[in-house]
């Protein structure tokens, strides 16, 4: 099977709806937590909850994968998210703090099964040879419901209330398990022939050299270290995301959302570019693991000039660039994971969300303190820093990976066996 048919899109758009419902839901709940609460602590523990339950479910996502299909997985966490939020909705006028604990524990925990099962099926409904170009889909659909749902959060709110953002929210996810439910697209594959560098297939079982980069537990090395070097992104990410609202602010006091909307909307542009550039693009063996390193490189560079205090039209640059590298790095990482044996891939995606999660769980917290004491760009500076030195490393090794294995190649001809992470993109 295989190709970007119509089915599949009109799943990307089920998905965009439901996306948009979370991004609205992200601003009404957080929003909505503070006058439940009545502290900024008290919405600090709400987020925690959110977070904790997020990161529960990735470490358990490959074990659920193992006892029920993807598409089993995703409608169930679509109708208990939208009966959370139907649950909100109903006692919006007096939710007691157990209620809304609950809520939040559902929708970080069905967010994250949600998003593993949808990752790991994309080869089974799209085929291998059409995965980048399903991944970058989707990448454009998420910035598209990322700028509308943060758009319409306030006039939804001043309109209806928190109980009509909450409705809106359990109706997206409405439409995106009824979507499901009538497609029924494939989501669970056969088991696919692993291919060497030469693109033959042969015995995994072989003998192999040993190489410094090999991983452990059955995973390469260079492939972990894309998963570390995620979760070293999500943590940096945390920082501009924390302090943009303060920049806002104090550049724009008369009208912060308006300095906020210019720059998602800009990154938004920016990550639908990258879906155009990669779906046409062409590449070699090793070009993952470089294509994300140097994407991750590009986008906190990006990142943190967009906060040293650019004009109105420079800030637009700096994001749009952000956004074509986060989308760059989504796509190529995202493929790269799906060029997996279908037995891996949950595995994988849960490792994946555990390593985002808690990196931008940590990040918040850190972020948040350090604005306390130190200005935004030193903040951003400090944290993308850290992501730039993970770039550099996985690209180090990665280019250090090619080299070994086109060396052995030349020695031994097509005798070893399987490879160590450097799948080609698409149709690895």
């Amino acid at each position: 099977m295989g190709g970007v048919d119509r089915r599949f899109r009109a799943l990307v758009c089920a998905y965009a709806v439901s996306g948009y419902g979370n991004y609205l839901n992200l601003i009404a709940l957080s929003l909505f937590s503070y006058r439940v609460t009545g502290t900024a602590f008290g919405v600090g523990v709400v987020m925690a909850l959110r977070l904790s339950s997020g990161f529960v479910a990735a470490l358990t996502a490959a074990a659920l994968s193992a006892r029920t299909t993807r598409l089993r997985t995703m409608v169930l966490a679509d109708v208990a998210q939208g009966l959370a939020m139907t649950a909100l909705a109903l006692c919006a006028a007096r939710t007691p703090m157990w209620l809304l604990c609950g809520a939040v524990v559902v929708m970080g925990a069905g967010n994250t099964y949600f998003t593993v099962a949808l990752r790991s099926a994309i080869p089974a409904m799209v085929g291998q040879e059409s995965r980048t170009r399903a991944n970058g889909l989707l990448v454009t659909a998420r910035s598209v419901a990322t700028v509308l749902g943060f758009a319409s959060a306030a006039p939804v709110i001043a309109f209806g209330g928190y109980a009509s953002a909450f409705a809106v929210n359990a109706a997206s996810f409405a439409v995106s398990a009824g979507a499901l439910l009538a497609l029924r697209p494939r989501t669970d594959g056969a088991e696919e022939p692993v291919r060497e560098e030469s693109g033959r297939g042969k015995d995994a079982n072989a003998p192999r050299r040993p190489r410094p980069w090999h991983g452990v537990a059955g995973l390469p090395g260079l492939l972990l270290g894309m998963i570390m070097l995620r979760g070293v992104d999500a943590l940096a990410s945390s920082s501009h995301n924390v302090a943009l609202p303060v920049v806002a602010h104090a550049a724009a006091p008369a009208d912060p959302a308006l300095f906020m909307t210019r720059f998602w909307v800009a990154w938004a542009v920016g990550t639908i570019a990258a879906h155009l550039v990669l779906k046409r693009a062409q590449w070699g063996s090793a070009w993952p693991e470089r294509a994300f390193a140097i994407g991750t490189l590009t986008m906190s560079g990006s990142f943190v000039a967009a906060f040293t205090g650019l004009p109105a039209a420079g800030l637009m640059v700096a994001a749009a660039c952000a956004g074509f590298a986060d989308g760059w790095t989504e796509i190529v990482y995202t493929s790269r994971l799906q060029a997996s044996p279908d037995r891996q891939r949950s595995r994988l995606f849960g490792m994946s969300a555990t390593a985002e999660t808690a990196g931008f769980a940590l990040g918040t917290v850190l972020a948040a303190a350090a604005l306390e004491a130190l200005p935004a760009l030193s903040v951003v500076g400090m944290f993308h820093g850290a992501a730039v030195c993970g770039a550099l490393l996985l690209l180090l090794f990665a280019t250090a990976g090619a080299r070994s294995l086109s060396s052995t190649s030349g020695e031994e001809g097509d005798t070893h066996g399987t490879r160590t992470g450097t799948g080609t993109l698409p149709g690895a």
